[in-house]
């Protein structure tokens, strides 16, 4: 990890871009959050140096100090102290407290809580989404966009408070009637990742305070300054209404993950990352009979069919496998062309990319259209993945190389000439590369589409209702998300947003998601003067 502190005899080095900077020289240096130029950091709350364990106060927390970089730059944002297992225990006592007064209070009112924070939000929407986009890496408008997505699930969790309900159901028995209600759980864990280090945590914390929950997060150990921030901003209202911690935060490495698996008093995780480590944390919550809702890789297709609208799928290509330099979970991974417009179509998608290099800077620059990647990490799957698609047959249409600048920036990539099911295209890397196949017909591009053990977004155009119907039916596309005429890429916030296979099955947002963070009891009232039992069973 960038910013991890290394022994060399008696002096102490920094990891920074590649580089090993004596500890005693990098003290010395400035920090954006020292610069004028980013003032918004303050307007913040944030210093040189910031807590990041929030129990109902904040705290240095127990465990190492860690650098914050911006990777448009490679330079340090600010620092922040993390916490250890120990500290993950005092949040998790100060959240079970806090739930059990949370837990009694009217669910409208509890939904007034949740309105306020998103009003807080709003005043904070630009300074906010300017950190999502200076530590996360993502241009300023999905930064912002971010932001807003918190927002809009708070204004959606309001009405929800009014609204999730069980059900009334019909009893075979007379004078019977049976119910369902719903429940809160507990704690709810949420851990998060680095590609949307504000809206996961929104989109779960809304929905499970609003169900009568408390929550304790872990955001990804890259982008501490953005859960510091969030965290200021709902905990100032939680305390503005007297109101004990039912939000708190303990930013930390693998162990403080490890104990919010393991813990018996986490009664649901919401765990963002990869397959392989979500699987792992899927087997130690099912191990102690927890709940956990799992939100893992993607392999998206765009499927564009004989019939498509060209433009709109080209618009929707270029920001699908592009937009935030491939670092979302829904971004397009792989482009399924019927023949007859393969040609046409990478021809135009290539000198669209060849356009967007006049468009890379920093991330908080008005005219930036693509930015970096997240971290070294990345740029080094990035490179080893695209020499491997090579090895494999794969032939450049574009990009493959590292941009020769400041920060972790490479060029978009378009791989052709690869087989659809080949091992490194079955593969998610999280790097702008997509790979571009030529199918003879829909039902070709759906088995492939099908074929990835991924089961997140996927898309088709068409202009034909029965190739449309096809393809969100029993036959077609076996995702989660399954659009039509519109981008794999991205999604609102009043659809439940998850995927199947190896993207794990869980839901979050919109819809019936809330559901997750809730235990259902189905009840049976009697209001006759005799006992009938059911199936017209006789016991006597």
């Amino acid at each position: 990890m960038l910013g991890a502190l290394l022994r060399s005899g008696t002096t102490v080095h920094s990891v920074v871009c590649g580089k090993l900077v004596p500890q005693a020289a990098r003290s010395m240096a400035t920090y954006l959050v020292e610069d004028s130029k980013y003032a918004f950091l303050k307007d913040l709350g944030l210093g040189r140096v910031n807590h990041g364990v929030y129990n109902g106060q904040w705290t240095a927390g127990k465990g190492k100090s860690v650098q914050s970089i911006d990777p448009a730059s490679g330079r340090v944002i600010a620092e922040i102290t993390t916490g250890t297992e120990q500290d993950v225990d005092q949040c998790l006592t100060a959240g079970v407290a806090a739930y059990q007064e949370w837990k009694k209070l009217p669910a409208p009112f509890r939904g007034e809580i949740v309105r306020q924070i998103g009003d807080e939000l709003r005043k904070y929407r630009e300074p906010l989404g300017k950190l999502v986009s200076l530590e996360m890496g993502k241009i300023l408008p999905e930064g912002i966009g971010e932001v807003q997505e918190f927002v809009d699930i708070c204004d959606y969790a309001v009405g929800l408070s009014r609204m999730f309900a069980g059900l009334i159901l019909p009893s075979e028995r007379p004078q019977h009637t049976i119910l369902e209600k719903w429940n809160p759980l507990g704690v709810v864990g949420v851990i998060s990742a680095f590609n949307f280090p504000c809206a996961v945590f929104g989109w779960n914390a809304a929905i499970a305070l609003t169900v009568g929950n408390s929550v304790l997060w872990k955001g990804a150990p890259s982008t501490p300054l953005v859960s510091v921030a969030t965290t200021k901003i709902v905990a100032d209202v939680i305390k503005r209404n007297n109101l004990p911690p039912v939000v708190t935060l303990c930013q930390g490495d693998v162990d403080v993950g490890k104990r919010m698996v393991s813990d018996e008093r986490v009664k649901l995780l919401s765990f963002t990352g990869s397959s392989a480590v979500g699987r792992t944390v899927g087997v130690e919550m099912q191990r102690r009979f927890g709940k956990c809702l799992l939100e893992l890789g993607g392999n998206n297709a765009l499927i564009i069919n004989d019939d498509a609208p060209p433009e709109m799928a080209l618009d929707a290509a270029f920001f699908g496998c592009i937009g935030t330099a491939g670092q979302r979970c829904t971004s397009t991974r792989r482009l399924i062309i019927h023949e007859s417009l393969y040609d046409s179509f990478l021809q135009k998608l290539v000198k669209r990319y060849s356009s967007l290099l006049q468009r890379v800077g920093h991330p908080l620059e008005a005219a930036t259209l693509y930015g970096p990647l997240h971290n070294q990490q990345a740029v080094e799957n990035y490179k080893q993945t695209v020499q491997e698609a090579v090895a494999l047959g794969g032939k450049v249409e574009c990009g493959g190389k590292v941009m020769e600048r400041p920060g972790f920036f490479v060029e978009p990539t378009i791989i052709s000439n690869l087989p659809h099911d080949a091992p490194v295209v079955k593969r998610e890397t999280f790097a702008p590369i997509v790979y571009i196949f030529k199918a003879k017909n829909l039902q070709e591009a759906i088995e492939w589409n099908n074929e990835v053990d991924q089961g997140l977004s996927s898309s088709l155009f068409t202009k034909n209702i029965q190739s449309a119907f096809q393809w969100i039916g029993e036959s077609g596309s076996d995702c989660g998300i399954v659009n039509i005429n519109t981008s794999p890429s991205g999604a609102e916030i009043g659809g439940a947003f998850g995927g199947e296979k190896h993207t794990g099955g869980g839901r979050e947002s919109g819809s019936d998601a809330w559901k997750q963070y809730a235990r259902r009891s189905t009840i049976t009232v009697n209001h006759s003067s005799d006992l009938p039992l059911a199936q017209g069973i006789v016991f006597e």
